[in-house]
Formats: C-alpha cells, sequence, structure tokens
C-alpha cells in the first residue's frame, strides 16, 4: 500500500471518494446536458434484418477463488440491464450512451451485489458486472465500421482464459455514469443492438438494414504474462483489420490496445511457459 501521504486524495477516506464520485456524476449530467451529441433513445421489437457482428460470453465463471454468489448477482444484474438496451435503434449521426439508457443500478430497480473493480482491487458494489455487458457491446463495436466515442479500460486479465483465449474478452469499464461507454453511427444507416441471456451465456447481435462493405476482426500478438516481484501481468498487442468484403483484401491493421493487465485471478493457474 501507497504511504498515506503518497495517495491520492479520495483514497484516503471512503468518504472523499463518495464526494469526489458525486461531483464527477453532476459534472457528466451538466456535460451531457450543454454537449451536441444526440443521444439514441428509439426502441423497436422487430430486428433489423441483417447482423454487423455477434458476440457470446459465460454469464456465470465457477473456479479457484471465484465467490459464486457475486457470480449469480452479477448475471441477475446483466438480464437487467440488457433488457433496457436491447432493440435500441442507432440513426445515423446518433451516439449510444451504456448509462444515459441503463440508468442508475438501484436495489429498488433489482439490482444486487456483484463484482466490482475499484482502484485495481476487487470489492462488491450494488449492480457489480455490468462491465461485461458493457464489454460484449464493445466486442461487437469493433467488429463495425461504427466509431467508438469514450471507452475506459480495466484489467484484462480477470480469468485465466488460457484455452480458449478471445481478444478484448474483458477490458471495458462502466461506472455510473461519469465512466461512460460511447460509439457514434457514423454509417449512413440505422443499426440496432440486440442482447438477450439464457441460463449460462449472455449473447448479443449488432444489426443493420443491409450488410457493409468491410469486414473487421481482432487478432492479438505476442500473448504471454511477466511478473514483476510478486504481481504478474498479461501482455499483448492487440489489432484490429479491416477487410473489404467483395474482395478479401486486408485494407488496414490497426493497433488498438498495447496490453498491460494486471492478473486479478489466482497467478497459480498461468502455465509457466506462458511466463516470459
Amino acid at each position: 500500500m501507497k504511504p498515506k501521504s503518497h495517495r491520492n486524495f479520495c483514497d484516503r477516506n471512503p468518504l472523499f471518494w463518495t464526494i469526489s464520485k458525486h461531483k464527477n456524476i453532476v459534472a457528466r449530467r451538466l456535460k451531457n446536458l450543454l454537449g451536441k451529441d444526440r443521444f439514441a433513445k428509439t426502441k423497436q421489437t422487430d430486428k433489423l434484418p441483417e447482423i454487423i457482428s455477434s458476440y457470446t460470453s459465460v454469464l456465470i465463471k465457477t473456479g479457484k477463488g471465484i465467490d459464486p454468489v457475486t457470480q449469480q448477482n452479477k448475471a441477475v444484474n446483466i438480464r437487467i440491464a440488457a433488457a433496457k438496451i436491447s432493440g435500441i435503434i442507432i440513426k445515423p449521426g446518433e451516439t449510444f450512451s451504456f448509462w444515459r439508457i441503463v440508468g442508475t443500478t438501484t436495489k429498488r430497480k433489482g439490482y444486487k451485489e456483484g463484482r466490482i473493480l475499484k482502484n485495481n482491487k476487487l470489492i462488491t458494489g450494488t449492480g457489480g458486472g455490468l462491465c461485461n455487458l458493457a464489454n460484449t457491446i464493445n466486442n461487437m463495436v469493433l467488429h463495425s465500421p461504427l466509431t467508438i466515442t469514450e471507452f475506459h479500460k480495466h484489467t484484462d486479465a480477470l480469468a485465466c482464459d488460457i484455452d480458449h483465449r478471445v481478444p478484448m474478452a474483458n477490458g471495458t469499464s462502466v461506472s455510473f455514469n461519469y465512466i461512460d461507454y460511447r460509439f457514434k453511427n457514423t454509417t449512413n444507416q440505422n443499426v440496432q443492438l440486440i442482447l438477450w441471456c439464457d441460463d449460462t451465456n449472455l449473447y448479443g447481435e449488432l444489426r443493420s438494414t443491409k450488410s457493409f462493405d468491410y469486414t473487421y476482426a481482432l487478432i492479438e500478438e505476442g500473448h504471454h504474462f511477466e511478473r514483476q516481484g510478486d504481481t504478474y501481468y498479461r501482455i499483448s498487442k492487440i489489432y484490429r483489420t479491416t477487410t473489404l468484403r467483395a474482395t478479401g483484401e486486408i485494407t488496414a491493421k490497426e493497433l488498438i490496445w498495447d496490453n498491460r493487465s494486471e492478473v486479478m485471478f489466482d497467478p497459480a493457474l498461468i502455465p509457466a511457459e506462458m511466463i516470459w
């Protein structure tokens, strides 16, 4: 732990942190009011015909050191928030804002105590686990021509995931309402987010009226782990490629994350050959 004199002001006392949080919430509301963004708010039950991208993630993780109660609560929280978002239409020129659609995550609305990441430590909080939902949306948007306008990252090493590693499987951070996830529809047609859950998985689809000229993929290079003292880090470079649909030609490859994420799971799960 840092000496008290070197710690951030709002880390020294929970009251300071609460005051800082509410200040940031008010500041974001004022910024929304005075800003020029047109936020998406139209929902429809009919799905747009074309699937641009899709993504599936596990709702409830199991394993050593994983609390089953917070995992079950996370699933409840995701179901509530996903239902608020599913069907939303983002028209050309509009911006999708995670928190403007989801709203506050209170017990009165049915949200439970789930796992959240605060100051790089895993704790519990009402509505915890919604980063999983935001990350699902982010993954689909990265596989589309839409433009991400606000993205906050946290560790990409919440679970080992060696056997089924997916680039950007984690890493999207949200916290009401000032740590938001936003993207803008910079295309010339409507797009739509569809989200639903079954007993074990969260599913997402990003849909449009017709297909786009390009497709997108994520590629991870140099994936390994490093140790510094008692702390381990996941290291990799994650790129996004752009491919012309008609010819299959890759027209662009851009680095989207030079990944150095602190490991939050039991480092004993890391295979020895993966530690460089």
